[in-house]
C-alpha cells in the first residue's frame, strides 16, 4: 500500500536550515525516515530573504519566499528556523491559521507567545512543535511532554547555553580572565559579536520559561523572569570556588516552592565538585530534573549547532506528520492557574560574596557589622592581597536573597569598600 505524502516546507537556510534539509533529502536516511513519519516527507520549499541567490546544497527549484511558502495550498507541515519576534510569528500564526502544523526552534516566539500559538494550533487542528528551542539536540521537552507527564516534577535546573558554559569552562580550566575568554568564543564562532543574549542571560531566561511550563504548568506569554549574567564573574572567584570544591556555571532554574509557588531564574552558581552539572564542560548543555517517583534524571548534549539542533528539528516534524497521517494533533499543555510566581528575594541560600577593600584598620569590622545588620550570617572569610588594597571572600550560611542584595548595596556605600565584585549563589546551600 503506498505511502500518503506529508508536504513540508521550511523558512530559513543558515546552519540549522541546511542541515535539516540535508536530514530530509539524505537517501540512507530515506526508508526510516518514511517509517518513522508513517508517510513519505515530501520538501516543497526553502524560504529565504532572496530567492534569486543561489545556496549551496539547496536546489533552487525549491527556494521561495516566506509568504509564498506560507499560503500554499498543500502545505501540511510548516518549519520556522528564521528566528525573532516579528514577521516569524505572523507566518506561524497564518499557517497554524490553515491547520498547518507548525516546528519552531525559536525560543524568543516560544516564550513570548507559546501559549496563545499552542492554542490556536489546537483550534485549527495543528500541531505546535519546540523541541529544538531548548537545549539544541538534547530531547528535554519530549521527554517532559511524554516520558514524565505523569510524574510531579520538583525541580528542573540546567546549563542551557553553550556560550556560557564554554567561557565558565576555561576560566575554571586555564584561569583565564573573562574579556579574553570571550574574545577566544568569539573568534571560534561560540559567541556573536554582541554576546549580550548570551553572556547576561537573556537566552536561558527564555529557556526556563519553557521547560518551567512542561515542569508546572505556567503559561508562556512573555514574562519577566529573575535574570543575572556572568559579566560580572571574574578569574579570582573562579579561582575560590576551586578551592572550596566547587565550579561556577550559569544555571538556569525552575522550582517548586510551597504547594502553588513556583521560581524561575537564571543567575551564577557554585556548584559542588560531586554534583553531576559540575562536569558538563566546553560548550555542552545539561538539564537536571527531580521528581518526587522518579528521583534526579538528567539530559547531557551538543546545545547548539546545525546538525544537533536539525535533528531535534526533524523529530518534530517526524512526530507531526504521524499526526497528519492518522489524522489527530497533540492537545496542548494545560496552563495551572493556581500557580504564584515567588519573587528570587523570597528565596533563602548560601551566597558567595566577594569584595576589594582598602587595605586599613577597622575595615573588617565594618564590613563584618554590616553582614550582621542585615541578619546575614558569615559560615568562612579569605583575606587576599596586601598593601592598600585587599579582597575579602565570604561564604555565607543560608540567607534570604533580599537580606543579601541589601548587605550588597551597604557594602558598595562603605567608604573602605572600593569595588563590591560577584555575590554568587550557591546551589543548594553547598550541601555535599
Amino acid at each position: 500500500m503506498e505511502k500518503p505524502v506529508v508536504r513540508v516546507g521550511v523558512i530559513g537556510a543558515g546552519n540549522v536550515g541546511s542541515a535539516l534539509v540535508q536530514l530530509l533529502n539524505d537517501p540512507a536516511r530515506h526508508e526510516a525516515l518514511v517509517d518513522a513519519a508513517t508517510g513519505q516527507l515530501e520538501l516543497v520549499g526553502v524560504a529565504v530573504r532572496d530567492p534569486t541567490k543561489g545556496r549551496p546544497g539547496l536546489p533552487s527549484g525549491l527556494l521561495t519566499d516566506a509568504t509564498a511558502l506560507v499560503n500554499r495550498d498543500d502545505l501540511d507541515i510548516l518549519v520556522e528556523l528564521a528566528g525573532g519576534i516579528e514577521p516569524t510569528r505572523s507566518f506561524v500564526e497564518s499557517a497554524l491559521r490553515r491547520g498547518v502544523s507548525v516546528v519552531t526552534a525559536n525560543k524568543a516566539l516560544v516564550a513570548e507567545s507559546g501559549t496563545a500559538l499552542a492554542q490556536l494550533a489546537h483550534q485549527h487542528g495543528a500541531d505546535f512543535f519546540y523541541e529544538a528551542a531548548v537545549g539544541g539536540g538534547v530531547p528535554i521537552l519530549r521527554a517532559l511532554r511524554t516520558s514524565l507527564a505523569g510524574e510531579r516534577i520538583n525541580r528542573v535546573l540546567g546549563i542551557v547555553n553553550g556560550t556560557t558554559n564554554f567561557i565558565l569552562s576555561k576560566m575554571t580550566s586555564e584561569g583565564s580572565d573573562y574579556a579574553d575568554v570571550l574574545a577566544e568564543a568569539q573568534a571560534l564562532g561560540f559567541a556573536e559579536a554582541d554576546p549580550s543574549a548570551d553572556v547576561e542571560g537573556f537566552d536561558a531566561a527564555a529557556k526556563v520559561q519553557i521547560l518551567s511550563s512542561l515542569a508546572f504548568g505556567t503559561e508562556l506569554k512573555g514574562e519577566q523572569i529573575s535574570r543575572e549574567g556572568i559579566t560580572g564573574v571574574r578569574d579570582v572567584d573562579v579561582e575560590f570556588a576551586r578551592r572550596a570544591g566547587f565550579v561556577i556555571k550559569l544555571l538556569g532554574v525552575a522550582e517548586r516552592v510551597g504547594e502553588s509557588g513556583v521560581s524561575r531564574r537564571v543567575h551564577p552558581a557554585m556548584i559542588p565538585d560531586e554534583h553531576p552539572l559540575a562536569s558538563v564542560h566546553g560548550a555542552m548543555n545539561a538539564v537536571f530534573v527531580e521528581g518526587v517517583a522518579s528521583g534526579p534524571l538528567m539530559w547531557l548534549g551538543q546545545g547548539a549547532g546545525g546538525e544537533p539542533t536539525a535533528t531535534a528539528v526533524l523529530g518534530d516534524v517526524l512526530d507531526a506528520a504521524r499526526n497528519r497521517v492518522s489524522g489527530r494533533h497533540d492537545v496542548p499543555f494545560t496552563v495551572d492557574s493556581t500557580l504564584r510566581s515567588v519573587s528570587a528575594g523570597d528565596l533563602s541560600t548560601a551566597f558567595y560574596i566577594s569584595i576589594d577593600v582598602l587595605d586599613r584598620p577597622g575595615v573588617l569590622a565594618s564590613v563584618a557589622s554590616i553582614f550582621g545588620r542585615h541578619g546575614v550570617s558569615i559560615q568562612s572569610m579569605e583575606q587576599s592581597g596586601f598593601a592598600d588594597e585587599a579582597r575579602l571572600s565570604f561564604l555565607t550560611h543560608l540567607a534570604m536573597t533580599s537580606d543579601v542584595e541589601a548587605t550588597v548595596a551597604e557594602l558598595g556605600r562603605l567608604e573602605a569598600v572600593d569595588r563590591v565584585g560577584a555575590c554568587i549563589r550557591v546551589l543548594d546551600g553547598g550541601a555535599k
